[in-house]
Formats: C-alpha cells, structure tokens, sequence
C-alpha cells in the first residue's frame, strides 16, 4: 500500500514576520538551555542553526553528552523517539510531530510482530528507521554505517529478519554474501533516483564519481564509486581527489559537502520526473519559524511510555556494544 504524503506546511505565522528568527532560537537555546540537533537531510538555514548536525544515532548520542535540558530535535518522529529513548530525563520536542518517515510508517508493527511469528527462532535486525514499538520487537537495531558488523555479528545458523529497508537489506546480503530475509519496505527519497538519467548526468560530466547511500535500489548502487552512510558519503566527499561528485542521497547533504569542500562541485542525483522527489517532505515540514515556536513553548513534547521505552533501549544498548 502507497505511504501517503504529510500534509504540506502551513502558512507562516504573519506575527513571526518581524522577528529575527536565527538571533531567537539563538536567545531561546540559552533562556532553555536547550541543544538544538539537526539532520544532515533539513533545509540548509536550519542546520546552520544546529548546535550538532549528523545522522540520527550520532545526533542522540551527541544529546546525551551535553548538559542541556531541552532536546530540540529538527528531524523526523522516529530519530527524536531515539534521542528520548537515550535521554530519558531530558524534554526533547520537535518542529512538528507530523514529520514521519516512509520506512517508519511503512513498517506497522502488528503487521511487524506477524511477520516475526512466521520465522520462530530468528534473529530480528531493524534498522534505526523505525517506530519505538518496532524497535521494542527487535533483537537488534542498525545504521546504515555499521548494518553490515551487526548482521556479520550473528552466527551462520541463524536466520536473520531485516526491517524495514530492502534496499539496505540487500546491500548487505551483496557485501557478505549471506542471505537475509527481507521486510518490503523502501526510502520514498532514494527510490525515485532516475538511472537512465544518472548515466545521462555522468555522461555529460565523464570525471565525476557519483555516491550514494545504499537505501538506493540496487541498479543505482551498480553504478555507484562509493556506496555509505550519509556521514561517509561526507567524509569521502571531502575526502577524495575528485573534483566533481554526482550524490545519490537526500539533497540536504550537499550542504554540507559543499561547506567540506568549497573547491568541489557536488551534483545532486536526478530523480524521475519533474518533481524536487530528492527532498525528503518530511524533513520539509520543518521551518525555522516551528523551531522557534517549538522552543518558545516547549511543544510539540515527544513523550514515550516508559516501559516500552526501556524495551526500545535494549537492542540499541546491543547494537551500541558491538560499535
């Protein structure tokens, strides 16, 4: 069944208009003693804004570091569970709760505990992109930089249940040559790359590496000079000798890049169609306008019961002892 799309942004707030935003949510972060923590993948204005700016583990850990009381996550719903799962005593809010995930929502989880049932005995591996609840079923949770350690971890005998990125999943089964069986789920963002229209794109710049994340389909990551997590996919860009890039992830990271490396040209990867399908619309519901608000009223909370938050916490805890 198709992840339906979030609702678009409202119409800014008209009495926000004579603020100046950036020197308020910088004036709120002190009066709150909060840490504002952005994604690689939120609109560039926000993350110059971020006191961290990462994946979504990384971000939770670097919360968990800080002395702050207010944990201001700009996100997605799943990554701001995480950094309360982690920081369980700290207030930790969101731009705007409806900012969801297609891999989160793809992956319910009584359909998720019925796919478990039907594989007794296995090994269940999700990866970070999912619900609490799915988290709370899981022997272990994964990112996309440390999937394949997690999956090796486990003995040969066992069979291995990956949720929810079969792209991901398949990635791993090609890069250790084990066989995982596979939840049906997909990035709404990295499927829509257009190959024909990425091999268009390297013709026409012949020096260009071309990266990505390997949430991409297999037929992408086949034509890919490097295949990594959104934070490897920065360290070798600013890393490598060469001079172009094409980058076949969400375009929020060539912020990033290109603040890494100035002297480059980072190429985003095209998508089908006309649409801007390389955004996430999720991570666009956030605004710098809903991060002051956020931090003015100390809404929307992301609260979590905590029973099943310490159920979440066990397989992050495994996967956290085996980085």
């Amino acid at each position: 069944m198709p992840i339906p799309l979030p609702l678009a942004a409202p119409s800014p707030d008209p009495s926000l208009a004579t603020l100046d935003l950036d020197a308020e949510i910088r004036r709120l972060k002190r009066d709150r003693n909060a840490v504002l923590l952005a994604h690689y993948y939120q609109e560039s204005e926000i993350q110059d804004l971020g006191d961290f700016i990462g994946d979504s583990l990384q971000l939770a850990q670097e919360a968990k570091r800080t002395n702050a009381d207010v944990i201001l996550f700009a996100g997605v719903h799943f990554m701001a569970e995480t950094a309360k799962i982690l920081n369980p005593d700290r207030i930790v809010i969101v731009p705007d709760l409806g900012a969801g995930c297609s891999l989160a929502d793809g992956c319910p989880v009584e359909p998720f505990r019925a796919w478990k049932a039907q594989h007794p005995g296995s090994v269940v591996v999700s990866y970070i992109n999912c619900s609490a609840e799915v988290k709370a079923e899981s022997d272990y949770i994964c990112t996309s930089s440390n999937a394949k350690r997690i999956v090796e971890s486990i003995p040969a005998d066992r069979e291995v249940l990956f949720a929810p990125d079969r792209n991901l999943g398949r990635w791993i089964e090609r890069e250790i040559g084990r066989k995982l069986v596979l939840w049906p789920g997909s990035c709404q963002v990295h499927e829509t790359f257009s190959l024909r229209k990425l091999l268009e794109l390297r013709a026409r710049h012949p020096g260009a590496k071309v990266i990505a994340h390997p949430e991409c389909e297999e037929a992408v990551l086949d034509h890919a000079d490097f295949i990594g997590s959104t934070s490897a996919l920065l360290r070798y860009a600013a890393q490598d000798s060469a001079r172009e890039l094409i980058v076949a992830t969400e375009e929020g990271i060539l912020h990033q890049m290109r603040k890494a490396a100035p002297e480059k040209v980072f190429i985003a990867a095209p998508p089908d169609g006309t649409c801007a399908c390389n955004q996430c619309p999720y991570m666009r519901l956030n605004t710098p306008e809903k991060v002051y608000l956020a931090l003015r009223d100390l809404q929307p909370r992301l609260e979590l019961d905590e029973a099943l938050r310490r159920r979440a916490q066990v397989p992050i805890d495994r996967m956290l002892a085996l980085s």
